[in-house]
């Protein structure tokens, strides 16, 4: 994964000091560098595709350093092209930066935010762009807070069910496919593609840019993924788990999944089926197992220990 510095500009509202030719670097590792033993003159084990970030620390560091072994480290450090240096809010940018920025093409760019908190916009923005990604053929969606992953086979009814659940209130991260990135361990987040967001697409319809047809509130950028709702046709020789004690999964970046298959046949409202799936992930998630209480009480009531109100009328 690559990110070029001028989506950095963008979305983290910084500016852009030196020539706009450097918005062209690319950024291609998600960690950040804070140099201190760089600035102090060992470059053995510097790594040049991160951003490098300049606070409060690394400035009092340098205003330590006579003038010119100051540009000198810092030229150093240019020469081998790192993507750019971005300055927190307080810290002031000395001009040597700006001419040997624009003499070696990197980046020199202000950000309105402190230290700390830059740090952890960075990090987080970084981790999100240049995670590694898996790819899943289906639709995300929000229900009831729930990151819902909607796959099966090509013409099976996905995006239908996702348009019936939007019309209901639930919200769309992705349609037709879904980038899955780890943002930490046993974590698991969807997005779209830049190019499909916000847009379904229907058989016999089209194309439907669901915020335009149900407002701002029917589309988010991402979502934690929580359950995987798997439609598929209906098969009479499978033995379908009908009491819900089955934990199937699935597993990315070797985090496993929630998984639900739900069988489809014709008269079958698919739509209610997944929500009704994913609001009882929810409750067992909070701690609730019907399926669980159902058991224990037939066990209860087989060993002679039920209550009467739990007899059959």
């Amino acid at each position: 994964m690559k990110l070029k510095v001028k989506h950095l500009v963008k979305d983290l509202h910084l500016e852009l000091l030196t020539a706009e030719e450097a918005l062209e670097n690319e950024v291609k590792a998600e960690m950040l560098s804070r140099p201190g033993v760089e600035l102090a003159g060992f470059l053995d084990f510097f790594d040049a595709d991160r951003m490098i970030l300049i606070g409060s620390k690394e400035d009092s560091f340098m205003k330590l350093l006579p003038y010119d072994i100051m540009k000198t480290r810092v030229e150093d450090i240019m020469m081998k092209h790192p993507p750019g240096f971005i300055f927190s809010v307080n810290v002031e940018v000395n001009e040597f930066f700006l001419e040997l920025g624009n003499q070696y093409n990197v980046a020199i760019l202000k950000s309105p935010v402190r230290t700390t908190p830059l740090s952890s916009q960075l990090y987080a923005y970084l981790h999100a762009k240049l995670a590694p990604r898996q790819t899943a053929h289906g639709v995300l969606l929000d229900i009831h807070g729930m990151g819902t992953l909607i796959m099966g086979k090509s013409g099976i009814g996905k995006s239908e069910t996702a348009l019936e659940l939007i019309k209901r209130g639930h919200i769309l991260i992705s349609d037709d496919r879904v980038d899955i990135f780890e943002t930490a361990p046993g974590v698991l987040v969807g997005s779209a593609p830049k190019l499909i967001e916000k847009y379904i697409e229907i058989r016999g319809i089209g194309i439907v840019d669901v915020v335009q047809m149900f407002g701002a509130g029917a589309y988010r950028e991402n979502k934690k993924i929580r359950l995987v709702v798997e439609l598929e046709r209906w098969q009479e020789n499978k033995q379908y788990d009908r009491l819900g004690v089955e934990n199937e999964t699935m597993t990315f970046f070797n985090t496993p999944i929630t998984k639900v298959t739900i069988p489809i046949l014709p008269g079958r409202n698919v739509a209610t089926l997944v929500e009704s799936a994913a609001m009882n992930i929810k409750l067992k998630y909070l701690g609730y197992n019907a399926a669980l209480d159902l058991t224990e009480a037939v066990a209860r009531k087989a060993g002679g220990f039920g209550r009467d109100d739990e007899d059959d009328e």
